[in-house]
């Protein structure tokens, strides 16, 4: 191989996300290197994707597959996604362009598609799909099972594997019992430079971020596997317990659990505010109905909660919020509670159909 490399990655959806993120970074970092850089992708939405992705800095082709829905009336996603990807690779290795690397990222179904380019293939393993579906039921089973053996065998046929953690590397080995290889651990990285810059506490669409109160954060995607109703029922206890101490007259610990000048320590005279920000895309019926679920959830703790949408979001879009949505410059759904008022757990609890307030 020349110093100077054409590579191609190969991604199912280029959105907005950590996997996303992963591949846009490497991308951009390897034409920095002076290597020929291509992105294939099966979707790539302009109003909904990282800047590099549309602003010119990467080059992106979409494989369209017109014949092959992404579901059939909202199932079998799996067996329409393999042949989306198969339909991506067949493009890839058909369209007379010739490759020294192919990094082929989230799916390993396309694989053995993307030897016949003589590329060495680069798999990389965010987590293995066979931990993440549903194994309850003999249907599922069933279901599962031809597609578990593809992942498991294709996987083992890229010339290299890499995984986003130790841990992922573990779970590797419990989901592929019969590949010998250990994969490699190639960890997400972080641009700084795009954290160097200082933050303009004038921006019009950061004034719903600035508030007094001690913040909890959460970022994921509005999926059910994220588990993020756990950051919601910890942060109900959180406060729970915080009340009672306050009420019973318990010393708060001296160590602050914000160790921050500008903050301070978070005390039982303090207000608390879980923010639960992320990825949601209107045509994942899985996010729409999560952040519904995720939004009654809180209410039913007697938290106080609020859903903030982005300005622009369409009327078709906004029906699939919650009633009360706030329209701002980002989604995030915000909960909020005073721990020195009523017991958010309580059913008489007052907060339990207010708005929280970040003021």
């Amino acid at each position: 191989m020349s110093s100077k490399l054409n590579i191609a990655f190969v991604h199912p959806n280029l959105g907005i996300g950590g996997a996303e993120r992963l591949v846009v970074d490497a991308a951009v970092s390897l034409k920095k290197r002076g290597h020929r850089v291509v992105i294939y992708t099966m979707h790539h939405d302009l109003s909904h994707c990282f800047e590099e992705t549309r602003d010119g800095t990467l080059e992106i082709r979409v494989v369209k597959s017109w014949l092959i829905p992404s579901s059939i009336n909202g199932r079998f996603r799996i067996f329409c996604t393999v042949l989306r990807s198969l339909a991506l690779a067949q493009s890839l290795a058909g369209d007379g362009n010739t490759y020294d690397v192919i990094f082929a990222d989230q799916l390993s179904a396309p694989i053995p598609l993307l030897k016949y380019t003589r590329a060495h293939i680069l798999f990389y393993c965010h987590f293995p799909d066979y931990l993440l579906a549903p194994h309850t039921t003999v249907p599922q089973k069933l279901y599962r099972l031809p597609f578990d053996l593809l992942e498991e065998f294709t996987t083992g046929e890229a010339d290299e594997i890499l995984v986003n953690s130790r841990f992922t590397q573990g779970t590797f080995r419990e989901a592929f019992p019969h590949l010998s290889r250990i994969p490699k651990v190639l960890m997400p990285a972080l641009n700084l430079q795009k954290y160097d810059a200082p933050v303009d506490s004038e921006d019009p669409s950061l004034s719903m971020l600035q508030t007094t109160k001690q913040l909890v954060l959460s970022i994921n995607r509005f999926e059910r596997k994220k588990d993020i109703g756990l950051a919601i029922d910890a942060f109900s206890v959180f406060l729970s317990r915080m009340h009672h101490n306050s009420s019973s007259g318990i010393q708060e610990s001296s160590k602050p659990l914000v160790d921050s000048e500008k903050s301070g320590p978070i005390s039982s005279s303090g207000k608390f505010c879980l923010v639960v920000a992320g990825g949601w895309d209107p045509r994942a019926a899985e996010n729409v109905e999560h952040l519904k679920e995720l939004y009654a959830h809180a209410k039913k703790l007697g938290l106080r909660a609020q859903v903030l949408a982005p300005q622009g979001i369409s009327a078709e879009n906004r029906r699939l919020l919650p009633e009360d949505a706030i329209r701002t410059p980002t989604i995030f759904d915000m909960l909020g509670g005073d721990s020195t008022g009523s017991d958010p757990n309580s059913s008489s609890s007052s907060s339990s159909d207010k708005l929280a307030s970040v003021d």
